[in-house]
């Protein structure tokens, strides 16, 4: 049992962690045994209170993410050998765990991620009805078609972990302190921070929130409106069941997908948690605007069975030995929902040396795991793996608590919802993010979403099927998307593309700070090129578009899940190095038209005095002009690869300036097209985009990137040594381009790629080629297997696809073309 230190102990830290859950104890534990001196845990009651002691402590390898099975994989390896590290029982059980498919649905959503799981070390198998009936014997097997299976999976008593865990994190020298409350925080000139709390002051260079449902509230202190609210999850432990006592070995756990609960063995009961409907589950939403009630701690809430009652139903049916067992224990208690149920995990844009570990929906399986990963960032200064999806500036000052709310409820609805490729939910849209042309065009496409932004993913016509049809075979987009394609190379498309990040940076050092930052040279004034931030160990940290606009003042512009990503990577450069220089976010103010095709030129001419031509206005080339009276900033530079230009310019102008561009088109037959088009037209051109091809697991020499890396220009930007040694060391994989023999279904990304009955690598994205007519992707493989001509086979939905390594690109870009045939060269197309 736990003896409280109600002191500070010092006053003076290096990091200060807030709150004493799993996750803030795991950091505190990984902070301190990596040697870090000086780290000091602050918790407001008693370790554990809040959503820890009553989770209901389940571990699973399981994730559809592809990165996050590595934070579940740390976590139960950690949670194997803690007992024996710190000599604390910690109650941990592995039967494994059984997730349930009783529709064909769920049996191909199984063959999905089973793809997935080839080219990761966990174990994971899709099981037949038969061995799913020998390892759980007292299910209702007519409803079984198969199970996804995962031998090291099981749970793990939250108590006692977060107590090993502390008692490590003391071994290894950390403070723990509670109950101390913190009642302020202010943040110095210097970036260090001075926490206020009943015993005193304590100064800290980083404080990291792990506060839980109290982490709102943290976050308020310093001006932060962090998106999470508390949801109320109810799980029902029943009496001793004969049936479950007469087993000689514990039952696994069981997710019953289509009924929406798990379900483990409790002693010699029987243990389950549902996930009630959008529309039935329960919000504190109270919390959110009042902040959570003083005192409220190791409380619970009322239960409410009839809430559970369809699910306590559906359990009953597949479970049949529940109909006669009786339930004496009812747990309601709040966990914290991010709107996409993901944590957010990092530090924070905007706020020096603030960090976050909070929005943990699943906080067991990911307490070891996310401890390690934040310690090693911390220590090392960039993430040792790509987790943009946990990033917390993934959102920003659209995510409204209203929006956080909608989303909350349809994340905890959709729990066990199918998991499709391309998914598309629709709570809480739009958001105010919309560009200037959403109202226009909303009722003319399907539309996706973007870090907050609605853009179109493709168009309708009259005869098409319309709306989204989730599927994971071709769908009712595949044929549209290749009208679109189509439009954009054989005559010309427009597409709203205002969701990109876009900054302005300027100022006496713009060009020093640019030329430190990124690995290719700064672009001349009226040019622009392609340009990667990478990590100190080389990794790729981004991707964005430089232009130098004028002397000294540059446009930046990056994908849209990236804008506040990579604009706190670049604003904490500045504060390193002391620049004079300003950034400016554009990306609200801002729209975005990207025009492309043949006759984009044509079009475009008809609307200024100024020359377009080839001579004139050369690729990779931008400057200021005006399209009809409307100033825009244009840049020759296609993601399509095809002629075309990207033309920033005021959102309130976007509907004018679509409205004139439509208009001069008509005689070239122009028309709309979406990013699914986009997507096509990229991966034929040869083109990676971050995020698949390259992150920061990449380097960018194995991606293929040399041409946008100058290892010999003077400036020693971050990254340069490492990248050096890298090529010096020579690569041990590379990324490849294959095309793929299939049948009704196309490659998405992160699929195993076969040879010799081995996997051997993974596909990083993939589409259909419209112009060659069958499947394409990029893949990663050893370099040995690198060459053009190798034979591999790449699986989707449990089936080997006979693929073939081919030179890139398959279609070559437009300004190549146009080289080859000033030579006299006839290129392919």
């Amino acid at each position: 049992k736990e003896t409280p230190s109600p002191s500070l102990g010092k006053d003076r830290a290096d990091t200060v962690i807030i709150g004493g859950g799993c996750v803030g104890v795991s950091l505190a534990y990984h902070l301190s045994r990596a040697g870090l001196k000086d780290v000091v845990l602050l918790e407001k009651s008693e370790l554990t209170a809040g959503s820890t002691w009553h989770a209901a402590g389940l571990t699973t390898y399981f994730h559809p993410g592809i990165n996050l099975k590595k934070i579940h994989s740390y976590s139960i390896k950690l949670y194997e050998k803690l007992e024996e590290e710190t000599g604390q029982a910690v109650g941990f059980h592995q039967p494994g765990s059984i997730r349930i498919a009783s529709t064909p649905t769920r049996v191909d959503e199984f063959k999905y991620q089973m793809t997935r799981a080839g080219w990761h070390p966990t174990e994971q198998y899709l099981i037949t009805p038969e061995k799913v009936q020998e390892l759980f014997p007292l299910l209702n097997m007519d409803m079984v078609l198969a199970g996804l299976y995962n031998p090291g999976d099981g749970h793990i008593d939250p108590y006692s972990l977060t107590m090993a865990l502390a008692a490590g994190a003391r071994k290894y020298g950390a403070q723990l302190n509670y109950p101390v409350q913190v009642t302020n925080l202010n943040s110095r000139s210097d970036g260090t921070w001075e926490v206020e709390t009943p015993l005193g002051l304590i100064r800290a260079n980083r404080i990291v929130n792990t506060a839980g449902f109290w982490a709102r509230d943290i976050g308020k202190m310093i001006g932060m409106q962090h998106p999470l609210i508390p949801v109320h999850h109810q799980y029902v432990v029943t009496s001793t069941i004969p049936e479950v006592k007469a087993l000689k070995t514990e039952l696994p756990v069981i997710r019953d997908l289509e009924g929406s609960y798990y379900l483990r063995q409790e002693r010699d009961g029987l243990l389950f948690g549902p996930y009630e409907s959008e529309e039935k589950m329960k919000l504190q939403d109270s919390w959110v605007t009042n902040g959570v009630p003083p005192g409220f701690g190791k409380e619970l809430f009322e239960p409410d069975l009839d809430r559970i009652m369809e699910h306590v139903e559906a359990a009953m049916e597949m479970v049949p030995v529940l109909k006669k067992a009786d339930i004496i224990n009812t747990t309601a208690g709040p966990i914290t929902y991010s709107p996409d149920i993901l944590p957010m995990v990092g530090p924070h844009q905007g706020v020096r040396n603030y960090w976050v570990a909070i929005g943990f929906g699943y906080g067991i399986i990911h307490a070891g795991g996310i401890g390690k990963y934040l310690s090693d960032w911390i220590l090392e200064g960039e993430p040792p793996f790509d987790l943009i999806e946990l990033d917390p500036n993934r959102y920003g000052k659209w995510t409204t608590t209203e929006y956080t709310a909608a989303k909350a409820r349809e994340s905890y609805g959709f729990n066990n919802i199918v998991g499709y490729p391309k998914e598309e939910r629709f709570a809480g849209r739009p958001t105010e993010r919309t560009s200037g042309l959403y109202d226009l065009l909303k009722s003319e496409c399907s539309m996706g979403f973007h870090a907050g932004w609605e853009q179109p993913h493709w168009f309708y016509k009259p005869g098409d099927e319309i709306g989204y049809k989730p599927s994971f075979r071709r769908t009712n987009w595949f044929e549209p998307v290749g009208r679109e394609y189509k439009q954009v190379m054989e005559k010309v498309g427009v597409i709203d593309l205002s969701p990109f990040g876009k900054f302005k940076v300027k100022g006496a050092d713009s060009v020093k700070l640019l030329d430190h930052l990124f690995a290719n040279v700064v672009p001349k004034v009226g040019s622009t090129n392609i340009s990667h931030m990478l990590t100190p160990r080389g990794k790729v940290y981004a991707e964005l578009t430089v232009s130098q606009l004028y002397p000294g003042e540059f446009m930046l512009v990056t994908g849209s899940g990236s804008e506040l990503h990579d604009l706190r990577w670049i604003e904490e450069e500045v504060v390193r190095g002391g620049y004079k220089v300003e950034i400016e976010n554009m990306t609200d103010e801002m729209g975005v038209l990207g025009v492309a095709g043949p006759y984009a030129r044509q079009v475009l001419q008809k609307l200024t005095n100024e020359d377009l031509s080839d001579g004139s206005f050369k690729f990779l080339q931008s400057r200021h002009l005006k399209l009809s009276d409307i100033a825009v900033t244009a840049i020759r530079i296609s993601y399509t690869g095809e002629l075309g230009w990207e033309l920033y310019h005021r959102k309130e102008d976007s509907v004018a300036l679509y409205g004139a561009i439509m208009e001069a088109g008509q005689k070239e037959g122009i028309d709309n097209f979406g990013t699914y088009a986009l997507n096509a037209l990229r991966l034929e051109k040869g083109f990676r985009a971050w995020g698949a091809e390259m992150n920061c697991d990449t380097n960018p020499l194995e991606a293929g990137l040399e041409f946008f890396v100058k290892l010999n220009k003077p400036a020693d930007f971050t990254g340069k040594q490492a990248l050096k040694q890298i090529k010096e060391k020579g690569l041990k994989r590379q990324l490849v381009y294959l095309t793929l023999e299939t049948d009704n279904v196309d490659p998405e990304g992160n699929e195993s790629v076969w040879h010799n009955g081995k996997v051997i690598g993974n596909t990083t994205s993939g589409s259909f080629s419209y112009s060659a007519q069958q499947s394409l992707a990029f893949a990663y493989v050893p370099i040995e297997l690198s060459k053009v001509g190798q034979k591999l086979e790449v699986e989707l939905l449990g089936k080997n696809y006979p693929a073939t390594i081919i030179q890139e690109p398959l279609v070559l870009t437009e300004p190549t073309r146009m080289r080859l045939q000033r030579k006299g060269e006839s290129p392919k197309i």
